[in-house]
C-alpha cells in the first residue's frame, strides 16, 4: 500500500444491466489500469436484498491520481445507477487505534503482524481500562493511554471515559477501532460515533457460555467445535454484522486450559483477517450482513 496512483473503488446499488460495463468503461476512458475487479449481485433467494456490490482496484494516471478529482469523474455514473460509491486512496497505510483490556493475546498477535509487514496500517495509539500493556505498547513504540474505569463505574462515568476516546480517534485521524478484547459493553452514543469503522472479536459460543471463562464452561460441556466471530460494533451486543469466522476441532483428551489456549489462537487469526480485509476495502454492508472480496 504505497503507490500513490493505486485507488480502489467500492459500491452498491440496485442490481441491474450495464454496471459493469459503465464502471469499466470510465475507467477506461479516463486511462486507468484495472488491476482487480470483483463484483457480486445479491438475487438468490427469498431474503436477497436485490444488491449489487463491486469492488475495484484500479491505477490511475498521474495527472489524475487524487481521490477527490476521480470521486468527481465518477460522479454521472453514481447518479446514473443510485449508487453508494467510494473511492479510497492506497497511498496511504489506514490508521487503527486498538483497545484493550485484561486479555492480550489479540493486542499482541496484530502488534507483531503490523511489524512484521503482513498487516500494513498503522497503530497511532493503544486504550485500555488497565496498565497491563503499558511496557508491550511501549516496546513497539506506540502511545498507550490507560482510561481506567474503577468497578461500579456509572454510566455517566464510562461515557466520560468513552468521550476521551473519541477524542483520540479525532486527534489521531483514526480510520479504524479494534476491541481486540476490549471487555466493556459500549454506550449508543459511542456505538453510533464508530459506525461501521469499529471491529470486535469473541467466542462464538454465544448466546452460550455467557460470562466469566467460557471455555471452561464450554469443556464442561463437552463441546467439540470451538469458534471466533468478528463483526462490526452495534448497539445491539455482539450482534453486528460479520466480517469473518472459523473454528478448531476439539476433543475429551484437551483440558480447559488447552480449550481456552485454542480459542484464543482462533480468535486471534479471525481477527487479524477482518482487519486486514477491512483496510483494504473488502466489506461492504448489505443490511444486516456482509459482502467481502477475498
Amino acid at each position: 500500500m504505497s503507490n500513490p496512483r493505486e485507488f480502489v473503488l467500492t459500491l452498491s446499488c440496485a442490481d441491474t444491466k450495464g454496471i459493469v460495463h459503465a464502471v469499466s468503461g470510465l475507467l477506461y476512458q479516463a486511462g486507468c489500469n484495472i488491476i482487480d475487479s470483483q463484483q457480486f449481485g445479491d438475487v438468490q433467494c427469498d431474503d436477497s436484498t436485490g444488491l449489487f456490490f463491486m469492488r475495484v482496484h484500479f491505477e490511475a494516471p498521474e495527472h489524475l491520481a487524487d481521490a477527490a478529482t476521480l470521486d468527481k469523474l465518477f460522479s454521472h455514473v453514481r447518479a446514473q445507477f443510485k449508487m453508494e460509491a467510494q473511492i479510497r486512496g492506497l497511498g496511504a497505510k489506514p490508521r487503527v487505534l486498538v483497545m484493550v483490556s485484561k486479555h492480550g493475546h489479540c493486542l499482541n498477535d496484530l502488534l507483531f503482524r503490523v511489524r512484521s509487514g503482513w498487516l500494513p496500517i498503522e497503530v497511532p495509539a493503544i486504550v485500555s481500562n488497565h496498565p497491563d500493556y503499558a511496557e508491550l505498547a511501549a516496546s513497539y513504540g506506540i502511545p498507550f493511554h490507560h482510561l481506567p474505569l474503577p468497578t461500579g463505574s456509572n454510566a455517566e462515568a464510562k461515557r466520560e471515559q468513552e468521550r476521551q476516546v473519541e477524542a483520540l480517534v479525532e486527534q489521531t485521524g483514526t480510520d479504524l477501532v479494534v476491541l481486540a478484547r476490549y471487555m466493556q459493553i459500549l454506550s449508543p452514543e459511542f456505538c453510533s460515533f464508530l459506525k461501521g469503522r469499529a471491529i470486535n472479536i469473541h467466542h462464538s459460543f454465544l448466546p452460550s457460555f455467557k460470562g466469566a471463562k467460557p471455555y471452561y464452561q464450554a469443556h464442561d460441556r463437552g463441546v467439540k467445535l470451538i469458534g471466533a466471530t468478528a463483526h462490526y460494533v452495534t448497539a445491539d451486543l455482539d450482534e453486528g454484522p460479520i466480517i469473518e469466522q472459523d473454528v478448531q476441532r476439539v476433543d475429551h483428551t484437551l483440558s480447559p486450559e488447552d480449550f481456552t489456549a485454542v480459542g484464543r489462537d482462533v480468535e486471534c487469526i479471525v481477527l487479524a483477517r477482518a482487519v486486514k480485509w477491512h483496510t483494504e476495502h473488502r466489506v461492504l454492508m448489505n443490511g444486516h450482513k456482509t459482502v467481502v472480496f477475498r
